[in-house]
């Protein structure tokens, strides 16, 4: 019998967070298996987990519609459950092969920090662009709508206030298009203005994914904290992003950025789970 362990990652309270469904000892799974059992879970994602002969655990992960590279709140869901079954210890460093590549993954006593892939700044995006794809855009105009990625692409877009992230109303069939015409995931919405002091307060939609609306995204996040250095905060490293308030399902992810020599970047996505 396959267990199936579900978790929220990210979580601030009980019933925050973005849930996710983790598999282990899921090496003799077909992919067809896992995307039957990620279909069931019905889960934003559902992360399998087995050897590797990479790294410490090869991470599969699907949404209820197929597979993606990487996923954050999975990856943060596998790793803090993984020390809470005292499968692996607290305080040290371990990797896991996913498709997005090889992957460092930091483990804290309650929370675990995963590292991303180095960001890409790709396409700016035209507001025309985007026609169609919410009813009420107000988009903040010194700040580019640009692709970007650390792992997944998404179209970060950048709002005007926390009531006009609020009052947003998607069009998920145009933002299916815009996704596909763009190869991206989808569209992580942000404002500056937040409701704890945080640096962002996000929604991200991702319908082309099965995904119409989700609570917290470690990949997005990890990108947004890029964008936001790059065009906002050049000096910080550390951000806290808040995400999945409309849902009511709070939500917090830490991000937190190092540069050295020879333009060494790492991005590293961290937060904490609760068992559902």
């Amino acid at each position: 019998m396959i267990k199936i362990h579900k978790v929220s990652a990210f979580a601030v309270q009980k019933n925050g967070g973005n849930p996710a469904g983790v598999v282990f000892d899921a090496d003799n799974l077909t992919e067809q298996q896992m995307k039957k059992i990620a279909a069931e879970v019905g889960y934003s994602e559902t992360a399998f987990v087995s050897q590797s002969q990479l790294a410490d655990f090869k991470v599969r992960f699907f949404t209820p519609t197929s597979e993606v590279d990487l996923c954050g709140h999975a990856t943060i869901a596998v790793f803090n459950l993984l020390r809470d079954l005292k499968k692996i210890n607290t305080n040290e460093i371990y990797t896991q092969q996913t498709k997005a590549g090889i992957l460092q993954i930091k483990i804290k006593e309650k929370e675990v920090l995963m590292e991303q892939t180095k960001p890409k700044y790709l396409d700016i995006i035209r507001p025309s662009d985007m026609r169609g794809c919410f009813h009420n855009l107000d988009y903040l105009e010194n700040m580019p709508i640009q692709i970007m990625s650390t792992g997944l692409a998404d179209l970060i877009l950048p709002v005007k206030s926390l009531k006009t992230l609020y009052n947003l109303k998607p069009n998920f069939d145009k933002i299916k298009e815009l996704s596909k015409k763009l190869n991206i995931v989808g569209i992580h919405a942000f404002t500056l203005e937040s409701l704890h002091n945080s640096n962002a307060h996000a929604r991200n939609f991702a319908p082309l994914y099965g995904i119409n609306e989700e609570a917290a995204t470690g990949t997005s996040n990890g990108a947004l904290a890029c964008y936001l250095q790059k065009y906002y905060s050049p000096s910080l490293k550390s951000y806290v992003m808040e995400q999945g308030y409309t849902m009511d399902r709070p939500s917090e992810i830490k991000v937190k950025l190092k540069t050295g020599n020879n333009n060494h970047f790492k991005v590293y996505v961290g937060g904490g789970i609760k068992r559902i």
